[in-house]
């Protein structure tokens, strides 16, 4: 059971890039949460918890419904998270490390270069999911 980087058939040693890779998809979920809260949603909330205040451009299902999206992203970040910790601490077949890891690997670089793109880098949230992204890859024997 390959353990990752390094690991041989039967190594139970934890996957050390995956076990930092899920810390920092928490980090980056915790962070996306707070933040959004923080600097967007705060000002499109009047005394309920769920905002419901777009102005002139958007109508209040649609400011519901980006909060409910916006939450949902750190709930798969979350997702990403358990799964890489699963397959650090976990003997697994090196197989089915290579499709949880690679799988996380490549949407967190897909949801990275839509970031740097769509904020045309100014927007820090790309930094962090590349580096989840890279710390999966190398995790994963990529």
């Amino acid at each position: 059971m390959d353990t990752g980087p390094g690991g041989n058939a039967g190594d139970r040693r934890m996957n050390a890039p995956l076990l930092l890779a899920g810390t920092l998809a928490v980090a980056v979920a915790a962070v996306h949460s707070v933040q959004g809260e923080r600097l967007l949603f705060a000002r499109l909330r009047w005394g309920s918890w769920i905002p419901t205040e777009g102005g002139a451009l958007l109508r209040e299902a649609h400011v519901r419904i980006l909060w409910a999206s916006w939450h949902v992203l750190s709930v798969f970040g979350l997702l990403a998270a358990a799964g890489l910790f699963w397959a650090a601490l976990v003997p697994l077949p090196a197989g089915t490390r290579a499709v949880v890891a690679g799988g996380v690997a490549g949407a967190m670089g897909l949801g990275s270069l839509l970031v740097l793109v769509g904020t045309r880098g100014r927007h820090a949230g790309w930094v962090g999911m590349g580096v989840v992204a890279g710390l999966s890859g190398w995790g994963a024997g990529l």
